[in-house]
């Protein structure tokens, strides 16, 4: 559904971007709007976030910022917009701002090739055992090639399973095809016959029976009541000993208790993960672990992806702004009057 064309447009809206984004995109936001910028980065306080949501007609958080109900129905009546900076949306409550006709809009993706990157990485790397070498070397404690030293898992022959197979799910599968991966995955519908048999996959219609096969486990959907700690003790201890599990999706998918005990049982045999229940801390017991790839929430951190990222915020706002539908709308029913 369109928006109404009588809303009058607003030539300079009132904008507050909750972090600090690329230069480039910063300074056309001041080119286009009557913009507040977080320049020093620091994350907004909730009563700082409540206060931006009285006076702009366009906030722009990220994946940092929990725009909960509270929050949005306590907004100002000129808040029409949330822009959010990235594809993800679960830290905004949509049906809150569906009640208050707030649009919402999104990046979706921008990020898709450099969070597929991420993730291969980390499916090669945790085999590998690339942390624990890197480790050894950094630390002077390598004492030269041995034929039985650091042995790692072979990739090729190997089953991969993709747990969501949207855009960035597809992205890995047809990079770990060149690997020579067997790729099979789970989704909440098969794809189409033409794009399985491009990427070299077979559907697994149930969460259980991927995991019991996987070597690898990656993990690619959004977090939701029932995606919450899907990979659970129970559904870890399906998985072949010494597979691995990789996660540059959110956190919260995976019970981190029983990750960890699984990885110091050895049934496990390492983890690479990008994403973490309570960011920005991360448990000591994972960066202890000598195989356990530990980044910083980097999947999308490439220059061209958050500035591409930026340039579509930018784009939602304006065409609000002009009084039409943004092209990334969330929810599309929602009318803004």
């Amino acid at each position: 559904m369109t928006m109404p064309e009588s809303r009058t447009p607003i030539e300079r809206p009132r904008v507050i971007v909750t972090r600090h984004l690329v230069p480039e995109v910063e300074a056309r936001m001041r080119e286009l709007f009557d913009v507040v910028l977080n320049v020093a980065d620091v994350p907004l306080t909730r009563d700082q976030l409540a206060a931006a949501m009285q006076d702009c007609d366009v906030l722009v958080p990220t994946v940092t910022d929990r725009i909960d109900a509270d929050l949005i129905a306590g907004a100002g009546g000129r808040l029409g917009l949330i822009a959010n900076f990235g594809a993800g949306t679960e830290h905004i409550d949509l049906a809150a701002a569906a009640a208050r006709k707030i649009l919402v809009t999104n990046t979706p993706g921008v990020f898709t090739d450099d969070t597929a990157d991420l993730a291969m990485a980390m499916i090669i790397g945790v085999p590998r055992r690339i942390r624990e070498g890197t480790g050894l070397v950094r630390r002077g404690e390598w004492t030269g090639w041995t034929p039985s030293g650091l042995l790692g898992r072979k990739l090729a022959g190997k089953v991969l399973g993709i747990v969501g197979m949207g855009r960035i799910g597809q992205a890995v599968a047809h990079r770990a095809r060149a690997f020579g991966l067997e790729i099979a995955y789970f989704n909440r519908k098969p794809l189409p016959e033409a794009l399985e048999r491009m990427l070299g996959a077979r559907y697994v219609g149930d969460v259980d029976a991927l995991m019991a096969e996987s070597d690898i486990l990656t993990l690619h959907c959004p977090l939701t009541e029932d995606t919450r700690h899907m990979v659970d003790a129970r559904r870890i201890a399906l998985m072949k000993p010494g597979s691995s599990i990789i996660n540059t999706a959110r956190g919260e998918l995976i019970d981190q208790e029983a990750l960890i005990a699984a990885l110091e049982s050895g049934h496990l045999a390492g983890a690479g993960l990008d994403v973490y229940p309570d960011e920005p801390h991360v448990d000591r017991r994972l960066i202890a672990h000598p195989n356990v790839m530990t980044l910083p929430h980097i999947g999308s951190a490439t220059t061209e992806g958050r500035e591409d990222s930026g340039h579509r915020v930018i784009a939602n706002i304006r065409m609000w702004a002009d009084g039409h539908r943004p092209p990334d709308q969330v929810l599309t029913a929602l009318v803004r009057g």
